[in-house]
């Protein structure tokens, strides 16, 4: 990369996570020059930090909010349907083992108000072709003995599991390499800027200086950063910073098969493959704070002591014997959510050529979420898959930006 180059592209891709390796793959495939810049080192934001899991029952976060959460939450079954398939035939697709594990996954209970919860939640879920069902406590001990005997049933998804978040990206980059995209580390977009004919300029300052990039289409991908690249051209992407804590044991033998959740508390377990537990859930960590006091962004965040006790305490009530292990580690990373807590991924009106891909969910429905992004920028229309997740449904936020 020399300063003053100045190259063209079909399109430009920042970020050099799941969703943006994964979509480089495919437009790259499609016969699209495709560029993908990352700031940092491939994987180094959300998709490489989070704890792997595969969860395609509805989540706890849209069923604590309430009915119209809980609706708009049972949405994204159609499109969790999907991604079971997706990751079904991963390893297949690109030609590589990715520890990709889909024994199971148990939603737990301990009363019998959050039975309730789950049977709604189930019936909703089948009404949708999810084929989840209620364990009530001795079905439950009978599947899974290792957890409490005091859990009053569970909800089980048979497709449910894990994947190993550290070499899924390195995966798809390599395959879009190898179709012939261009992947720039340590290359941060700094300038962006609309033509007279919508085409883009754009500025990436790297290590070897600056380069110029034209190119009538760009997708930005970089999880939490996406407000602050949209914020270049004066758009609006209401996305905003989850900083999450994640920690993991040391190996014990084989004793959880299955992805584990509960629905009344934040909670997420797994065994990997050397036999280490993980365990998440959604317990927040402290964002880091500039001298000014406002968060920032490029530093990670600090564990959060009380957060960190009560997220292991949930994971032991419900799996006695996780007491008897040893904490290995706790890391931070920082994902985002939108302001209805759904992706937002797709075009933004105000910005033709200007494509999104940020927020919850985007390890588990990453892979399927780029394929269906990548026919939508080469098709130029989306297909009804993504119709829910467009950012069209925030496009009054972008009511007075100027553009040319």
């Amino acid at each position: 990369m020399m300063t003053g180059e100045t190259s063209n592209f079909d399109i430009l891709i920042v970020g050099g996570g799941l969703v943006g390796c994964a979509s480089a793959w495919h437009l790259a495939r499609l016969g699209l020059k495709v560029l993908v810049a990352e700031r940092g080192h491939l994987n180094s934001g959300a998709s490489g930090q989070n704890a792997g899991s595969l969860h395609f029952q509805i989540e706890r976060r849209f069923l604590e909010q309430g009915e119209k959460a809980a609706a708009d939450g049972a949405r994204i079954v159609t499109l969790n349907r999907l991604a079971i398939g997706e990751w079904r035939g991963i390893e297949h697709m690109l030609s590589r083992p990715l520890d990709v594990a889909m024994h199971g996954g148990l939603m737990v209970a301990e009363t019998e108000e959050q039975m309730a919860l789950l049977a709604f939640k189930v019936a909703r879920e089948n009404e949708l072709g999810l084929s989840t069902q209620v364990l009530e406590g001795a079905q439950l001990r009978e599947r899974a003995p290792y957890l409490s005997p005091h859990l009053a049933g569970a909800a089980w998804l048979a497709d449910e599991g894990h994947a190993n978040p550290r070499i899924l990206v390195d995966a798809f980059a390599e395959g879009a390499g190898e179709q012939g995209a261009r992947i720039r580390t340590g290359t941060a977009l700094t300038g962006l800027s609309m033509a007279r004919d919508g085409t883009y300029s754009a500025v990436l300052s790297g290590p070897d200086g600056e380069m110029r990039v034209n190119t009538p289409r760009v997708l930005l991908a970089s999880g939490h950063w996406v407000p602050r690249l949209a914020g270049l051209l004066g758009l609006n992407v209401p996305l905003y910073a989850a900083p999450l804590m994640m920690s993991v044991t040391d190996r014990t033998e084989p004793v959880l098969p299955y992805l584990i959740q509960h629905v009344g508390a934040r909670l997420s377990m797994k065994q990997t493959e050397d036999g280490n537990l993980l365990i998440g859930g959604g317990w927040p960590s402290r964002l880091a704070r500039r001298a000014d006091g406002t968060p920032d962004l490029d530093r990670p965040a600090a564990v959060e002591m009380k957060n960190l006790r009560s997220n292991l305490a949930v994971a032991a009530r419900v799996m006695p014997g996780l007491a008897q292990r040893s904490l290995l580690r706790t890391w931070t990373g920082t994902t985002c959510i939108s302001a209805d807590q759904l992706p937002i991924v797709g075009e933004i009106p105000a910005a033709p050529g200007l494509f999104v891909a940020a927020g919850g969910s985007l390890f588990t429905l990453g892979p399927v979420l780029a394929r269906l992004l990548a026919r939508t920028i080469a098709e130029s229309s989306p297909p009804e898959e993504l119709s829910m997740f467009l950012p069209r449904r925030f496009a009054h936020l972008d009511a007075f930006a100027v553009l040319p």
